[in-house]
């Protein structure tokens, strides 16, 4: 038997199970379950990607100045308090790894991102999950939730796969209710479906222990090229660099990345379609007894009277060649993630679970 082994809280992370994109037996398939933008990306961005292709014999660069001032030119901050990653899940790994290890504590809600707890079991920390209230993150249980070896406390605001968030004012007393020496991070993965959200960084300049992550996964569509990134203090920036490979994003995803935040206008016309069909297919599904919490994000969460009817929902659903995703992993058992498709998926959608009703009530 070997004798090689791990390190602990290793082996207690399970595969993550991405949103799935095939169903057997069905060749025409709308995929609505990883939260993508239906629109794709950014015409400008393809362009800028399909350029630095002919230059892929060299190495990107290694401190993505020009893409952190593009970010930074466009949302305001500054840029040498940015760092880049391949996704903002590495980002989460990197904050781990400079922040918790053995012995410490890495909280997160009961219906937050799987990889809060990934990333806090790969560094060897506790991940602690703390109970939301009526799929709102709780700040008063997230400060209860503290202790002498909480060092980093995960909050995705909207959040993932409930779609909810809560007001800046409830941001900021979390951030002054945290242990001295632990670190608030605000994942902003679905900040720019919220108009006029700064995802926190106006409360990042006032304070010492608040870092946002970001990513170019979702409105701006590049979820296949892999870019994120984070502001912070600097002295927080300073340490995740060093951790940070020095090629960590390729050069046509830095590319398209610069191009995709400065197209300012297309992300605006991506944010307002979504609002429009996801306003739409809520009130739609509501109609039909299948409620869901406001969104602020390119999904709902449509919740069913029992985990066996969500399941067979979604099992009907796959059957129109409509996948969705159950979210039993994220202790949602009786409810399904819906992303917002275009016209056509949305309108799909609706008629699928109509059928389905009506056909559960025969």
């Amino acid at each position: 038997m070997t004798q090689i082994t791990p390190q602990p809280g290793i082996m207690d992370i399970a595969l993550y199970q991405g949103g799935a994109a095939h169903v057997d037996g069905v060749s025409n398939v709308t995929k609505l379950s990883s939260n993508e933008n239906p629109l794709g990306p950014s015409p400008a961005a393809v362009e800028a990607m399909a350029e630095a292709a002919a230059t892929m014999h060299r190495y990107p660069s290694s401190d993505h100045a020009t893409l952190r001032a593009a970010i930074a030119e466009t949302h305001g901050l500054d840029a040498e308090r940015i760092i880049c990653g391949a996704g903002s899940d590495e980002i989460i790994a990197f904050l781990c790894q400079c922040y918790a290890g053995p012995g410490d504590e890495v909280l997160y809600t009961e219906h937050g991102f799987a990889m809060y707890r990934i990333s806090a079991l790969a560094a060897g920390a506790t991940p602690v999950e703390v109970k939301e209230r009526e799929r709102v993150t709780d700040v008063d249980a997230l400060l209860a939730g503290c202790t002498a070896q909480t060092k980093l406390v995960f909050i995705a605001n909207p959040n993932n796969p409930t779609g909810t968030m809560i007001s800046e004012a409830e941001v900021a007393r979390l951030a002054d209710g945290i242990p001295e020496d632990a670190i608030l991070v605000l994942d902003g993965a679905y900040a720019e479906y919220v108009e006029g959200f700064d995802a926190g960084a106006q409360l990042i300049a006032a304070r010492h222990n608040v870092v946002m992550t970001r990513t170019f996964s979702k409105i701006y569509g590049l979820g296949g090229a892999r870019v994120g990134w984070a502001y912070g203090p600097q002295e927080i920036i300073d340490v995740l660099n060093r951790v940070r490979g020095p090629f960590n994003v390729s050069t046509t995803a830095l590319a398209g990345a610069e191009a995709a935040v400065r197209d300012t206008d297309y992300v605006e016309r991506c944010r307002l379609e979504n609002a429009k069909w996801r306003g739409w297919l809520a009130d739609q599904l509501a109609e039909l007894g299948v409620p869901s919490d406001t969104s602020c994000t390119n999904f709902i969460l449509a919740r069913f009277a029992s985990q066996s009817e969500a399941e067979s929902c979604d099992d009907f659903l796959k059957q129109r060649g409509l996948i969705v995703r159950r979210v039993a992993g994220y202790n949602l058992p009786t409810a399904l993630r819906i992303t917002i498709g275009d016209e056509t998926a949305c309108r799909a959608v609706a008629a699928a679970v109509k059928d389905f009703k009506a056909g559960a009530a025969e």
